[in-house]
């Protein structure tokens, strides 16, 4: 026996530019969320807050402020970003890069799998609250098309789902673009709102803020809840650093968007201070003068338009990540472009997207009915992610326990308390996401679970391959290479015992083919490929991908060079199980119930042929049932 590596496939993604071009492509793919949060977040903060008064228009500005100062400066873009895995960022790779993916760390996996869930929720949010409240722009230069505002934004969702199969790389190009114009805009109209009452920077000092949390009671503490909506962007911040790397990304916050941010929201503050906005009306627009106000909305409308689109295609990529970690079942991914590999479509995702959406937005009809709704699953995020980086700090970076203690605990905190707000409009609406969340944390849950039972069910039906090759030295062979897909390379796979037993022969050379998700997102080409030369013309071969890689088996195979290991297509075949899962009658109802849903969810996952993009002509299934 002897082992070889053998170079095969891509190495790590490193994003390749100069910083400022990185940047602005960063401008229109992480900044969309946290960019058009002006357009909601004050309006609903003076709704929540006792009404557009000078004083609460203070003590909001000052709020947000300094939530946009903690949260996103100094937890997300100082510090979570320096636990990149491999640079990759979001809460699924930390949730690897805490070497979880072995199943020894329950608590973190399910933290881990629950703030990806929530992140769903935001996902149908995101795009429904955006495009309305950019719509919405348009009561004021012309009221009568108020009762157009919900269908438009209807017309506007389906076209932007209904255009995703096309990807987004050639209109992609023009996001960064926009965004750059979008946050120059905002942040001149914030300036004009500034000059006309330079009083409302007093909101920078902290003390206006805790001055209106403390002497407002109950209401003071509800209204976190809308100020929390200025950050709900940040998480995008990590989940997208491997598209661009942490440099870019911050050159960008620091650079641009937190300065024309805090010049928005304070230009907003000025115009209450001025008394220039009416009960009803979004201090955003009446920034703007009355004969720009459309091509403002316009405006608007295109950066929700890439705000929801980063957000879908986030949700695409941790769909990847999952099923890569086994915690999803295979899905059809298809590539959209051949230069960007987070340029992907995964049709599943994008029609159960668009169908919240749309509940949503028909459900809610404002922004300002879905703004209970939004901030819950992003906070919750937040604060989970803030429990993994204590562990990070630890484990990672090793910081002694004092220091992990006080600065995640300050996160902590903060998380705690907008969290603690938003729950308290669940009756409101904040029950969405939550109930978006635990459909998908129970799913996932399930298939873990049954998977990890069903692989243990098969290993108990096999036996160990040394044994295996010291019995069959005296079996006919017939010529051809004949490639079993596997989860262990030390056993026999089942449907090589079973085309044994019906077949009587074996062909001339055998490759057991174990394909394994590294807790890395990218794995480097002179580790992809390790072979083991066993006796009587048997190899095992070790394949290995990152989370963020899509597996291509034919690739790899083709890149195998050494003579005694070259594959002819037309001259190889695949043997692969395809396994029928039946609940056991003894268990009881609620087993039952999981292990049909299990049984589901493994019947109409992609198979794993197609997944690994092996030719169907090649293929060969060998069928068997189990009970779990």
């Amino acid at each position: 026996m002897n082992t070889t590596e053998i170079v095969g496939g891509a190495g790590s993604y490193v994003p390749r530019g100069s910083l400022g071009a990185l940047a602005l492509s960063a401008l229109g793919v992480v900044y969309g969320d946290i960019g058009t949060s002006p357009l909601y977040t004050l309006k609903t903060a003076l709704d929540w807050g006792g009404g557009a008064t000078p004083a609460v228009a203070i003590g909001m500005l000052s709020l947000i402020v300094w939530t946009l100062l903690i949260t996103t400066s100094i937890k997300y873009v100082a510090v979570v970003m320096r636990a990149d895995n491999d640079g990759e960022g979001g809460i699924l790779a930390l949730m690897s890069l805490l070497g979880i993916k072995h199943g020894d760390r329950l608590g973190v996996i399910a933290i881990g799998v629950l703030g990806a869930a929530l992140l769903y929720g935001d996902g149908a949010i995101t795009p429904a609250i955006s495009v309305l409240s950019a719509l919405e722009g348009l009561k004021l230069p012309a009221p009568a098309i108020t009762p157009y505002v919900v269908p438009l934004s209807v017309a506007v969702l389906v076209a932007l789902f209904a255009l995703q199969p096309q990807g987004s790389a050639r209109i992609g190009k023009l996001f960064g673009p926009i965004m750059m114009v979008w946050f120059i805009v905002i942040g001149v109209l914030g300036l004009g709102g500034v000059v006309t009452h330079p009083g409302v920077l007093v909101a920078l000092d902290p003390r206006y803020g805790f001055s209106y949390l403390f002497s407002h009671g109950f209401t003071g503490f509800l209204v976190l809840g809308a100020v929390f909506l200025c950050a709900t962007g940040a998480e995008a911040l990590y989940a997208d650093m491997g598209h661009f790397g942490p440099g870019p990304i911050r050159f960008a916050w620091y650079g641009l968007v937190l300065p024309m941010l805090l010049l928005n929201y304070s230009g907003q503050a000025a115009v209450v201070v001025d008394g220039a906005v009416a009960p009803e009306a979004n201090p955003f627009f009446v920034l703007c003068p009355l004969f720009l106000q459309v091509p403002l909305v316009l405006l608007a409308t295109m950066a929700t338009i890439i705000a929801s689109q980063s957000i879908i295609s986030g949700a695409f990529s941790m769909t990847r990540q999952a099923i890569q970690l086994g915690l999803c079942p295979r899905l059809h991914i298809t590539q959209t472009s051949r230069e960007g590999y987070g340029q992907i479509y995964v049709g599943f995702v994008n029609w159960v997207l668009m169908a919240l959406t749309l509940g949503l937005t028909l459900t809610f009809r404002s922004s300002d009915n879905l703004a209970a709704a939004f901030g819950v699953a992003v906070s919750l995020t937040m604060l989970l992610t803030s429990m993994l980086i204590f562990l990070a700090m630890r484990e990672i970076w090793y910081w002694s326990l004092p220091v992990s203690l006080v600065v995640a605990g300050l996160f902590v905190i903060v998380d705690l308390s907008f969290v603690s707000a938003n729950l308290m409009k669940v009756f409101q609406g904040g029950f969405v996401p939550l109930v978006i969340a635990a459909v998908i944390f129970f799913l996932v849950w399930t298939w873990r679970s049954g998977r990890e039972v069903m692989l243990q069910k098969l290993e108990r039906d096999t036996m160990p391959l040394a044994n295996f090759i010291d019995q069959i030295h005296d079996k006919a062979r017939v010529s051809g290479t004949a490639v079993y897909l596997t989860s262990r390379t030390d056993v026999v796979p089942v449907p090589l015992l079973h085309n044994l037993k019906h077949n009587k022969v074996l062909h001339q050379r055998i490759v057991l083919l174990y394909v394994v998700t590294e807790n890395v997102p990218y794995v480097v080409a002179e580790k992809r490929i390790q072979i083991t030369h066993l006796r009587d013309n048997f190899h095992s071969m070790i394949v290995r991908y990152g989370f963020m890689e899509q597996p291509d088996i034919p690739q790899v195979l083709d890149s195998c060079s050494s003579q005694q290991m070259r594959f002819n297509m037309m001259d190889t075949s695949f043997f692969v199980g395809r396994v029928t899962i039946v609940a056991t009658a003894a268990a009881s109802r609620w087993t039952q119930i999981r292990s049909k849903l299990f049984e589901v969810m493994h019947r109409n996952a992609l198979p794993a042929t197609e997944f690994f993009r092996i030719p169907p002509n090649r293929v060969i299934e060998l069928g068997g049932k189990i009970e779990i």
